[in-house]
């Protein structure tokens, strides 16, 4: 047996990164345990975009407040780049405006602004005002580039907590105390399996009984004309249907019934959009959205063309180039925007299941250790 630890985490994307932190923030010794040799998986194929304004009332909404103060803290501490904050919500539909004004009213919109289409057009010339009803800015959120961010924070917990990694070994079987790998056998008096997408491998038998799927989406990296500056995440009247903050207020009703009409392929290819930017200009840019057992490796030219439409009516971009185009997954199904199954007094299995894992995961994390 290797060296004993407190918690050995099986998955080192977001999820698991962030119950390595709520372990080693409580003087725990932890154990990480990756099957590949970095994380190439749902945690760095999205945004980095920490979505607070939009996510579901209640606990959904406590954990993205919470998980955002948390990136704050960590952020710079890490050494990883925030890389602008806020959120605009465009409404191009006076439909669209009615559901901005209904969340604005809401608790959860308290700290919200609702501007004009003019006063937007002030505080942010890129956004194609022109035709819009209003605009909602949300001093929440914040972006950090996934890519970059989520190796950084492994290699911090390693630094400054004292989190041990073992990369590239698959976990075989789960027998707390007991976590046997392609290469050995590890020892961690409890154990958390954050498995991801991976549905059918030592979580299934745990996880049957939520009937849990695979959900696929499609995203860019763009490059705009010189000199645009966001300065905030970008959001449009699509968002307003798929965010269960926005579409469960009862004036989304009447915007989804336009959206139905006027943008009926859209809303089939589950697409909204999202709109954050790097330190190099670039945009990323989606999402779509499309329920598959075993997530498609094969982007649809049709689909990126559509969510590429969308950008152009909310962003004054000029030209862009695309310099990259990626296929994601994340899991779908259960009661909620998360999961926890206990397997007796040692073992956790934890799946967000609502692509909300960088917005809500360390609140989470910090739930499963405090309830455990």
């Amino acid at each position: 047996m290797s060296d004993a630890a407190d918690l050995v985490v099986v998955g080192a994307g977001i999820v698991g990164l962030a119950h390595a932190w709520a372990a080693a923030s409580r003087g725990l010794r932890v154990t990480v345990v990756e099957r590949d040799h970095a994380c190439v998986g749902a945690s760095v194929r999205n945004f980095g975009f920490v979505t607070v304004t939009g996510q579901g009332e209640g606990l959904t909404w406590q954990r993205a407040m919470r998980s955002r103060d948390v990136w704050a803290g960590i952020a710079p501490r890490a050494g990883i780049r925030i890389e602008h904050r806020g959120l605009w919500v465009l409404a191009r539909r006076p439909e669209a405006g009615a559901v901005l004004e209904a969340f604005a009213a809401t608790p959860m919109g308290r700290q919200c602004e609702l501007h004009t289409a003019a006063e937007a057009a002030a505080r942010a010339p890129h956004l194609r005002c022109a035709q819009a009803t209003c605009a909602l800015y949300s001093p929440h959120e914040l972006r950090v580039e996934s890519r970059e961010a989520v190796p950084q924070l492994a290699r911090w917990l390693a630094a400054e907590h004292g989190v041990r990694f073992v990369f590239g070994e698959a976990v075989l079987d789960i027998d707390a105390p007991r976590v046997t790998t392609s290469r050995q056998v590890l020892h961690g008096e409890r154990v958390v399996l954050c498995p991801g997408t991976d549905l059918t491998g030592l979580a299934a038998r745990h996880l049957a009984r939520h009937r849990l799927g695979l959900t696929r989406l499609q995203m860019m990296r763009v490059m705009p004309d010189e000199g645009l500056r966001l300065g905030a995440a970008v959001m449009s009247d699509l968002s307003l249907v798929r965010y269960r903050g926005y579409a469960a207020l009862p004036e989304a009703a009447a915007l989804r019934a336009r959206l139905e009409n006027e943008a009926a392929a859209e809303l089939a290819h589950g697409i909204h959009l999202i709109v954050v930017q790097g330190a190099d200009g670039s945009l990323v840019v989606g999402d779509s959205h499309h329920a598959q057992h075993a997530a498609s490796p094969f982007a649809s030219d049709e689909v990126d063309e559509r969510i590429l439409n969308e950008l152009r009516q909310v962003l004054d971009l000029g030209r862009l180039r695309v310099l990259e185009r990626w296929v994601g997954a994340y899991p779908v199904g259960g009661d909620g925007d998360a999961l926890v199954e206990p397997c007796g007094d040692a073992l956790r299995v934890v799946v967000v299941t609502s692509g909300t894992g960088a917005s809500t995961a360390f609140a989470l994390a910090e739930d499963v250790m405090d309830n455990w």
